[in-house]
């Protein structure tokens, strides 16, 4: 088993670096089983550790019923977030780097103290977090096409690929996260619209959900992390470009260009 995890990070990490998708995990190897896909998620992620990047926090996905019910499942998903992911606010993005990239609004959260599951419930996670701040999650699969299962984009990190954060930042006892609004912009033409409350019904609980389900890999969330609670809307597809921004109310703006 170990060898089988080793070689599909290594097919993971490699398809990542050449921008050369592969076939999905799910139809070569049609046991794969979630378990082991995070296996293999947590693979990669050490396998980059060993090159130098470092942790700067966790994303939950498939949070939405809608995205659940598309992969079949009935709970959400998880990755890890790498110090070479982060895009400052309103800067530009090498579409050049990524195969087939898409684009999320989220709402992040700055963790002030850490936090460990099992039993974690929102009211802790509002209670551990530091401020909250406008996020655009920027996705891609290492998958040929998209055609994913969920071990797939479990054993792809999540599908992540980059996070640009915004400048602002909120205490979370100022704002309703529940009725935050949020409208998704591409050239300036509305794309979506969200709140909150599509995050599980509330991005705490999405972030509950991973403390409790990291605790069963003895993984902590911890204090100065970014944690990306899921999207408030579908995805959207981005190319060479296209200039993105989200605004979420009382929380500002967060933007970003494609080139």
């Amino acid at each position: 088993m170990k060898l089988f995890v080793e070689n599909l990070a290594e097919a993971l990490i490699e398809a990542e670096r050449s921008r050369k998708s592969i076939l999905p995990l799910t139809k070569s190897y049609p046991a794969l089983s979630t378990d082991d896909a995070y296996r293999i998620q947590l693979e990669v992620i050490q396998k980059k550790l060993n090159t130098g990047r470092k942790i700067i926090g966790k994303k939950v996905g498939l949070t939405s019923k809608a995205m659940q019910s598309m992969l079949g499942v009935t709970e959400p998903d998880y990755g890890h977030l790498l110090d070479d992911m982060t895009v400052p606010d309103g800067e530009i993005v090498e579409t050049g780097e990524m195969i087939s990239p898409k684009i999320e609004a989220e709402i992040g959260f700055i963790l002030g103290e850490d936090i460990k599951g099992p039993n974690i419930t929102f009211l802790d996670v509002l209670m551990a977090t530091e401020y909250v701040t406008p996020a655009l999650e920027i996705i891609d699969s290492r998958i040929e096409n998209w055609d994913i299962q969920l071990a797939d984009t479990v054993a792809d990190n999540g599908s992540s690929a980059k996070v640009v954060i915004g400048g602002s930042r909120i205490k979370v006892e100022e704002v309703d996260l529940r009725t935050v609004g949020m409208t998704l912009y591409k050239n300036r033409r509305l794309q979506a619209t969200g709140a909150g409350a599509a995050a599980l019904g509330h991005p705490a609980h999405a972030i509950a959900w991973l403390a409790n389900k990291l605790s069963e890999f003895d993984i902590p969330l911890k204090a100065g992390e970014l944690i990306l609670p899921g999207a408030l809307s579908k995805a959207i597809e981005v190319q060479s470009g296209d200039s993105i921004s989200a605004l979420f109310g009382v929380l500002g703006s967060v933007t970003v260009t494609f080139k």
